[in-house]
């Protein structure tokens, strides 16, 4: 099957009086990775668990190629382990890519294969109960990458992993992405969501409120600017238009550009009162932006 389109599309889940997902539409691309993020109680996991079909929205429809959603062609990550605690690593593998639809042969080369790339290839002997979280963290992942799928779909990825194990399993998810699968995953690590991601969308009280790249999502939004001028004084940027002085400290005067407004023409005003040692833009966070974005409600 080639690569197709996962399309979310106005999806509604109510429990009782409580709306956990609110016509919530966005799409994957293949070749995508696609970050959902939201703080606690926004909505994200109901989402994840209506795209893999665990949850029935209220309305709305899920689709990939156009076409209902095959779970044996879901790569799934739950937020919550689901291993079977006394079996063996190894063992727990093997029998999951069996149910997949692998035969002996097939499971067992998968399942070294995904303990090779994901660290745990000494503990394939051991109980899934007697790892440490980090490792039941990247063999819950292992179960996800096992068998070949049309769509990762993965419930907080990140959680318990240290910095190491973070950049390795980016790797691995990009890697996916870049063979031409769409993947979608949750995250309240903004950070990382930032570095990752292509495209991210921003749920908030069951509402997806935005959808974009880091870069359109930054578009129309102030930028600051902190220029080092020694010898200009400190009201020399107070006339420029659409712009707003923050702070002049030693020098060093802080500036918030409105949208659209060229920065050369600020550094041009700089340069007129003296020499010029320092002219820094900084763009907002993912992290600023996704306050922006919430607070604006």
């Amino acid at each position: 099957m080639p690569p197709a389109v996962l399309e979310v599309d106005r999806v509604t889940k109510r429990y009782g009086s409580v709306v956990a997902c609110q016509d919530v539409s966005f799409e994957v691309r293949p070749g995508e990775l696609f970050g959902l993020a939201g703080s606690t109680g926004a909505g994200r996991t109901t989402t994840v668990r209506i795209v893999l079909g665990v949850v029935t929205p209220d309305s709305g429809t899920v689709r990939l190629g156009g076409a209902p959603v095959d779970r044996r062609r879901v790569g799934y990550l739950p937020e919550r382990r689901g291993l079977y605690p006394r079996m063996r690593v190894l063992d727990q593998l093997v029998y999951l890519s069996e149910l997949h639809g692998s035969d002996t042969n097939q499971a067992h080369k998968a399942a070294e294969y995904w303990l090779a790339r994901l660290g745990l290839r000494h503990r394939r002997a051991v109980q899934v109960q007697k790892l440490d979280p980090a490792d039941q963290q990247r063999l819950q992942l292992a179960t996800a990458f096992l068998s070949e799928s049309d769509v990762l779909v993965l419930d907080e990825p990140f959680a318990g992993l240290d910095a190491e194990d973070t950049t390795q399993v980016g790797a691995l998810l990009r890697e996916c992405a870049d063979a031409g699968l769409p993947v979608l995953f949750t995250s309240d690590r903004l950070d990382l969501l930032e570095r990752l991601c292509d495209r991210i969308g921003i749920i908030h009280n069951g509402r997806v409120l935005t959808v974009g790249s880091v870069a359109e999502l930054r578009a129309g939004r102030r930028t600051e600017l902190v220029v080092d001028a020694p010898n200009a004084p400190v009201w020399w940027a107070d006339s420029l238009p659409g712009t707003e002085v923050v702070e002049v400290r030693e020098g060093r005067t802080r500036l918030v550009l409105d949208a659209g407004v060229d920065d050369q023409v600020v550094l041009a005003a700089a340069l007129a009162t003296g020499p010029v040692r320092g002219f820094t833009r900084s763009q907002p966070t993912l992290a600023e932006l996704y306050r922006g974005v919430v607070n604006h409600l």
